[in-house]
Protein backbone atom coordinates (compact mmCIF):
# COMPACT_ATOMS: atom_id res chain seq x y z
CA UNK A 1 0.00 0.00 0.00
CA UNK A 2 1.44 3.38 -0.97
CA UNK A 3 1.95 6.29 1.40
CA UNK A 4 -0.62 8.39 -0.49
CA UNK A 5 -3.27 5.70 -0.33
CA UNK A 6 -2.60 5.13 3.35
CA UNK A 7 -3.12 8.83 4.05
CA UNK A 8 -6.32 8.86 1.99
CA UNK A 9 -7.69 5.82 3.83
CA UNK A 10 -6.95 7.29 7.22
CA UNK A 11 -8.44 10.62 6.16
CA UNK A 12 -11.58 8.70 5.24
CA UNK A 13 -11.88 7.39 8.80
CA UNK A 14 -11.40 10.88 10.27
CA UNK A 15 -13.83 12.43 7.81
CA UNK A 16 -16.62 9.88 7.95
CA UNK A 17 -16.59 9.53 11.73
CA UNK A 18 -16.38 13.32 12.26
CA UNK A 19 -19.31 13.88 9.88
CA UNK A 20 -21.31 11.24 11.76
CA UNK A 21 -20.50 12.75 15.16
CA UNK A 22 -21.35 16.18 13.83
CA UNK A 23 -24.85 15.01 12.93
CA UNK A 24 -25.37 12.97 16.10
CA UNK A 25 -24.20 15.67 18.50
CA UNK A 26 -25.39 18.68 16.45
CA UNK A 27 -21.95 20.30 16.58
CA UNK A 28 -19.75 21.79 13.83
CA UNK A 29 -17.51 19.46 11.84
CA UNK A 30 -14.26 20.83 13.36
CA UNK A 31 -15.50 20.23 16.90
CA UNK A 32 -16.65 16.74 15.90
CA UNK A 33 -13.21 16.10 14.38
CA UNK A 34 -11.61 16.89 17.72
CA UNK A 35 -14.02 14.45 19.40
CA UNK A 36 -13.33 11.69 16.89
CA UNK A 37 -9.57 12.14 17.30
CA UNK A 38 -10.01 11.74 21.05
CA UNK A 39 -12.03 8.57 20.46
CA UNK A 40 -9.25 7.16 18.27
CA UNK A 41 -6.65 8.05 20.89
CA UNK A 42 -8.60 6.35 23.71
CA UNK A 43 -9.64 3.43 21.53
CA UNK A 44 -13.24 3.93 22.61
CA UNK A 45 -16.29 6.13 22.08
CA UNK A 46 -16.19 8.56 25.00
CA UNK A 47 -19.37 10.55 24.23
CA UNK A 48 -21.84 9.24 26.82
CA UNK A 49 -24.89 10.82 25.19
CA UNK A 50 -24.75 8.46 22.19
CA UNK A 51 -26.98 5.39 22.02
CA UNK A 52 -25.65 1.86 21.63
CA UNK A 53 -26.35 1.64 17.89
CA UNK A 54 -24.48 4.86 17.14
CA UNK A 55 -21.57 3.77 19.32
CA UNK A 56 -21.29 0.54 17.33
CA UNK A 57 -21.28 2.46 14.04
CA UNK A 58 -18.42 4.60 15.28
CA UNK A 59 -16.54 1.65 16.76
CA UNK A 60 -16.67 -0.09 13.39
CA UNK A 61 -15.15 2.98 11.72
CA UNK A 62 -12.45 3.34 14.38
CA UNK A 63 -11.50 -0.33 14.25
CA UNK A 64 -10.78 0.04 10.53
CA UNK A 65 -8.18 2.75 11.26
CA UNK A 66 -5.55 0.63 13.07
CA UNK A 67 -3.41 3.65 13.88
CA UNK A 68 -0.40 1.54 14.80
CA UNK A 69 0.02 0.74 11.08
CA UNK A 70 0.74 4.37 10.22
CA UNK A 71 3.76 6.61 10.59
CA UNK A 72 3.39 9.84 12.55
CA UNK A 73 3.64 11.78 9.31
CA UNK A 74 0.79 9.77 7.75
CA UNK A 75 -1.39 10.43 10.82
CA UNK A 76 -0.53 14.13 10.82
CA UNK A 77 -1.28 14.50 7.10
CA UNK A 78 -4.59 12.65 7.31
CA UNK A 79 -5.68 14.73 10.32
CA UNK A 80 -4.54 17.89 8.54
CA UNK A 81 -6.64 17.05 5.47
CA UNK A 82 -9.73 16.63 7.65
CA UNK A 83 -9.04 19.96 9.38
CA UNK A 84 -8.66 21.69 6.02
CA UNK A 85 -12.01 20.27 4.92
CA UNK A 86 -13.64 21.64 8.07
CA UNK A 87 -12.05 25.04 7.57
CA UNK A 88 -13.39 25.27 4.03
CA UNK A 89 -16.89 24.63 5.30
CA UNK A 90 -16.64 27.22 8.09
CA UNK A 91 -14.29 29.90 6.79
CA UNK A 92 -12.90 32.28 9.39
CA UNK A 93 -10.02 34.70 8.74
CA UNK A 94 -7.91 33.42 11.64
CA UNK A 95 -8.48 29.75 10.79
CA UNK A 96 -5.49 29.16 8.55
CA UNK A 97 -2.96 26.37 8.57
CA UNK A 98 0.78 26.71 7.98
CA UNK A 99 1.68 24.71 4.84
CA UNK A 100 3.64 21.50 5.41
CA UNK A 101 6.54 22.65 3.25
CA UNK A 102 7.13 25.67 5.52
CA UNK A 103 7.11 23.54 8.66
CA UNK A 104 9.54 21.07 7.09
CA UNK A 105 11.82 23.92 6.01
CA UNK A 106 11.84 25.40 9.53
CA UNK A 107 12.69 21.93 10.88
CA UNK A 108 15.59 21.80 8.41
CA UNK A 109 16.84 25.23 9.58
CA UNK A 110 16.56 24.10 13.19
CA UNK A 111 18.53 20.94 12.45
CA UNK A 112 21.28 22.94 10.74
CA UNK A 113 21.40 25.32 13.68
CA UNK A 114 21.25 22.80 16.55
CA UNK A 115 23.02 19.71 15.24
CA UNK A 116 21.98 16.11 14.65
CA UNK A 117 20.45 15.06 17.98
CA UNK A 118 19.24 18.15 19.82
CA UNK A 119 16.96 18.14 22.85
CA UNK A 120 15.23 21.45 23.46
CA UNK A 121 12.12 23.30 24.59
CA UNK A 122 9.88 24.99 22.04
CA UNK A 123 7.04 27.52 22.12
CA UNK A 124 4.45 28.44 19.51
CA UNK A 125 2.46 31.41 20.87
CA UNK A 126 -0.10 31.12 18.04
CA UNK A 127 -0.31 27.35 17.78
CA UNK A 128 -3.74 27.17 16.13
CA UNK A 129 -4.42 23.57 15.07
CA UNK A 130 -0.83 22.64 15.91
CA UNK A 131 0.21 21.64 12.38
CA UNK A 132 3.41 23.74 12.34
CA UNK A 133 4.56 22.34 15.68
CA UNK A 134 3.54 18.79 14.78
CA UNK A 135 5.50 19.01 11.52
CA UNK A 136 8.61 20.15 13.42
CA UNK A 137 8.21 17.61 16.22
CA UNK A 138 7.84 14.72 13.78
CA UNK A 139 11.28 15.62 12.45
CA UNK A 140 12.87 15.45 15.92
CA UNK A 141 11.07 12.32 17.16
CA UNK A 142 10.32 12.92 20.83
CA UNK A 143 13.34 15.04 21.77
CA UNK A 144 11.40 18.28 22.13
CA UNK A 145 9.22 19.53 24.98
CA UNK A 146 6.72 21.89 23.43
CA UNK A 147 4.31 24.59 24.59
CA UNK A 148 1.49 26.18 22.63
CA UNK A 149 -0.92 29.04 23.19
CA UNK A 150 -4.08 30.03 21.35
CA UNK A 151 -7.15 32.08 22.19
CA UNK A 152 -9.41 29.93 19.97
CA UNK A 153 -10.67 26.97 21.99
CA UNK A 154 -11.77 24.98 18.91
CA UNK A 155 -8.35 25.22 17.28
CA UNK A 156 -6.66 24.40 20.57
CA UNK A 157 -8.83 21.30 20.99
CA UNK A 158 -7.66 20.15 17.56
CA UNK A 159 -4.03 20.81 18.53
CA UNK A 160 -4.56 18.81 21.73
CA UNK A 161 -6.22 15.91 19.91
CA UNK A 162 -3.54 15.87 17.22
CA UNK A 163 -0.73 15.90 19.80
CA UNK A 164 -2.33 12.93 21.55
CA UNK A 165 -2.59 10.95 18.31
CA UNK A 166 1.08 11.66 17.56
CA UNK A 167 2.22 11.11 21.19
CA UNK A 168 3.91 14.50 21.29
CA UNK A 169 4.51 16.11 24.71
CA UNK A 170 2.82 19.51 24.29
CA UNK A 171 1.48 21.70 27.10
CA UNK A 172 -1.33 23.91 25.81
CA UNK A 173 -2.79 27.16 27.12
CA UNK A 174 -6.15 28.57 26.03
CA UNK A 175 -5.62 32.31 26.34
CA UNK A 176 -4.60 35.49 24.58
CA UNK A 177 -0.84 34.95 24.15
CA UNK A 178 -0.21 38.68 24.53
CA UNK A 179 -1.49 38.50 28.10
CA UNK A 180 1.05 37.34 30.75
CA UNK A 181 2.11 33.73 30.11
CA UNK A 182 2.95 31.21 32.83
CA UNK A 183 5.62 29.64 30.62
CA UNK A 184 9.32 29.59 31.42
CA UNK A 185 11.68 30.84 28.71
CA UNK A 186 12.32 28.24 25.98
CA UNK A 187 15.20 27.42 23.66
CA UNK A 188 13.24 27.89 20.43
CA UNK A 189 10.16 29.82 19.29
CA UNK A 190 8.33 29.06 16.05
CA UNK A 191 5.43 31.29 15.07
CA UNK A 192 3.33 31.94 11.99
CA UNK A 193 2.66 35.55 12.92
CA UNK A 194 -0.98 36.68 12.88
CA UNK A 195 -0.95 39.89 10.87
CA UNK A 196 -3.23 42.74 11.85
CA UNK A 197 -4.13 45.14 14.61
CA UNK A 198 -4.39 44.14 18.28
CA UNK A 199 -7.65 45.54 19.71
CA UNK A 200 -6.64 45.58 23.39
CA UNK A 201 -4.91 48.96 23.69
CA UNK A 202 -4.59 48.66 27.48
CA UNK A 203 -2.62 45.42 27.18
CA UNK A 204 -0.59 46.73 24.24
CA UNK A 205 0.51 49.73 26.32
CA UNK A 206 2.82 47.45 28.35
CA UNK A 207 4.87 46.60 25.23
CA UNK A 208 7.82 48.53 23.87
CA UNK A 209 6.46 47.96 20.34
CA UNK A 210 3.09 49.56 21.06
CA UNK A 211 1.90 52.05 18.46
CA UNK A 212 2.33 55.74 19.21
CA UNK A 213 -1.36 56.21 18.40
CA UNK A 214 -4.25 53.91 17.59
CA UNK A 215 -4.14 50.12 17.67
CA UNK A 216 -0.78 48.36 17.70
CA UNK A 217 0.32 45.73 15.22
CA UNK A 218 -0.37 42.32 16.73
CA UNK A 219 2.53 40.78 14.78
CA UNK A 220 4.98 43.26 16.32
CA UNK A 221 3.71 42.54 19.81
CA UNK A 222 4.04 38.78 19.21
CA UNK A 223 7.69 39.24 18.26
CA UNK A 224 8.32 41.12 21.51
CA UNK A 225 6.40 38.61 23.63
CA UNK A 226 8.23 35.73 21.98
CA UNK A 227 11.64 37.25 22.71
CA UNK A 228 10.56 37.79 26.31
CA UNK A 229 9.86 34.05 26.59
CA UNK A 230 13.09 32.93 24.90
CA UNK A 231 16.24 32.02 26.81
CA UNK A 232 19.35 34.14 26.22
CA UNK A 233 21.00 32.74 23.11
CA UNK A 234 17.73 31.07 22.05
CA UNK A 235 16.52 31.05 18.48
CA UNK A 236 13.27 32.29 16.95
CA UNK A 237 11.70 31.50 13.58
CA UNK A 238 8.88 33.79 12.51
CA UNK A 239 6.80 33.42 9.37
CA UNK A 240 6.40 37.08 8.43
CA UNK A 241 4.66 39.12 5.72
CA UNK A 242 7.18 40.24 3.09
CA UNK A 243 6.40 43.86 3.89
CA UNK A 244 7.15 43.59 7.64
CA UNK A 245 9.96 46.14 7.50
CA UNK A 246 8.19 48.53 5.14
CA UNK A 247 5.41 49.87 7.40
CA UNK A 248 5.31 53.15 9.36
CA UNK A 249 6.16 51.18 12.55
CA UNK A 250 9.11 49.37 10.94
CA UNK A 251 11.80 51.70 12.33
CA UNK A 252 10.67 51.00 15.88
CA UNK A 253 10.67 47.25 15.20
CA UNK A 254 14.15 47.37 13.67
CA UNK A 255 15.50 49.36 16.64
CA UNK A 256 13.96 46.86 19.07
CA UNK A 257 15.43 43.86 17.24
CA UNK A 258 18.85 45.53 17.08
CA UNK A 259 18.75 45.99 20.84
CA UNK A 260 17.43 42.54 21.78
CA UNK A 261 18.63 40.10 19.14
CA UNK A 262 20.72 39.33 16.10
CA UNK A 263 18.95 38.93 12.78
CA UNK A 264 20.47 35.77 11.34
CA UNK A 265 18.49 35.41 8.17
CA UNK A 266 15.52 36.38 6.03
CA UNK A 267 14.43 33.67 3.60
CA UNK A 268 11.73 34.58 1.12
CA UNK A 269 9.31 31.72 0.54
CA UNK A 270 8.08 30.75 -2.94
CA UNK A 271 5.13 32.85 -4.08
CA UNK A 272 3.54 29.63 -5.37
CA UNK A 273 2.80 28.66 -1.75
CA UNK A 274 0.37 31.56 -1.37
CA UNK A 275 -2.87 32.65 -2.99
CA UNK A 276 -1.39 35.81 -4.45
CA UNK A 277 1.79 37.89 -4.42
CA UNK A 278 0.47 40.24 -1.74
CA UNK A 279 0.01 37.30 0.65
CA UNK A 280 3.57 36.00 0.17
CA UNK A 281 5.70 35.48 3.27
CA UNK A 282 9.27 34.95 4.43
CA UNK A 283 10.99 33.26 7.35
CA UNK A 284 12.72 35.64 9.75
CA UNK A 285 15.44 33.85 11.73
CA UNK A 286 16.76 35.68 14.80
CA UNK A 287 18.77 34.82 17.90
CA UNK A 288 18.35 36.46 21.29
CA UNK A 289 21.48 38.20 22.47
CA UNK A 290 23.55 36.55 25.21
CA UNK A 291 27.15 36.55 26.42
CA UNK A 292 29.23 34.45 24.03
CA UNK A 293 26.71 34.68 21.19
CA UNK A 294 28.32 36.37 18.22
CA UNK A 295 26.65 38.45 15.59
CA UNK A 296 26.79 36.71 12.20
CA UNK A 297 29.33 38.18 9.81
CA UNK A 298 26.57 38.51 7.25
CA UNK A 299 22.82 38.02 7.35
CA UNK A 300 21.56 35.04 5.38
CA UNK A 301 19.43 36.45 2.56
CA UNK A 302 17.81 33.97 0.21
CA UNK A 303 14.77 33.65 -2.02
CA UNK A 304 13.41 30.14 -2.36
CA UNK A 305 12.37 29.19 -5.90
CA UNK A 306 9.34 27.10 -6.69
CA UNK A 307 9.83 23.79 -4.91
CA UNK A 308 9.14 22.00 -8.19
CA UNK A 309 12.38 23.48 -9.56
CA UNK A 310 14.71 20.91 -8.00
CA UNK A 311 17.94 22.30 -9.44
CA UNK A 312 17.28 25.87 -8.23
CA UNK A 313 16.10 24.60 -4.84
CA UNK A 314 19.25 22.49 -4.43
CA UNK A 315 21.38 25.55 -5.24
CA UNK A 316 19.69 27.65 -2.55
CA UNK A 317 19.97 24.83 0.00
CA UNK A 318 23.71 24.62 -0.72
CA UNK A 319 23.97 28.36 -0.10
CA UNK A 320 22.16 27.97 3.24
CA UNK A 321 24.37 25.02 4.21
CA UNK A 322 27.49 27.08 3.50
CA UNK A 323 26.13 29.99 5.53
CA UNK A 324 25.53 27.77 8.57
CA UNK A 325 28.98 26.18 8.23
CA UNK A 326 30.67 29.62 8.13
CA UNK A 327 28.54 30.98 11.00
CA UNK A 328 29.26 27.99 13.24
CA UNK A 329 33.00 28.30 12.63
CA UNK A 330 32.77 31.74 14.20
Amino acid sequence: MTQELTVENLFGVFDESAALLSRLLSIPYLEALGETAENLFHGDVIQEELNEMDEKRLQKLYSSAQLDRYSKEAIRKAFQLAILKGMKEHVQPNHQMTPDSIGLFIAYLLRKSMGKNPSFTLLDPTIGTGNLVATVLNEFDGKVEAYGVDVDDVLLKLAYAGANLLHHPITLYNQDALEPLLIDPVDVVVCDLPVGYYPNDARASSYKLKADSGHSYAHHLFIEQSLHHTKPGGQLFFIIPNGLFETPEAKKLQAFLTEEAYIEGVIQLPETLFKNKNAAKSILMIRKKAPGVKKPKEVLLAAMPSLTDKRATASIVQKIDRWFADYQKG
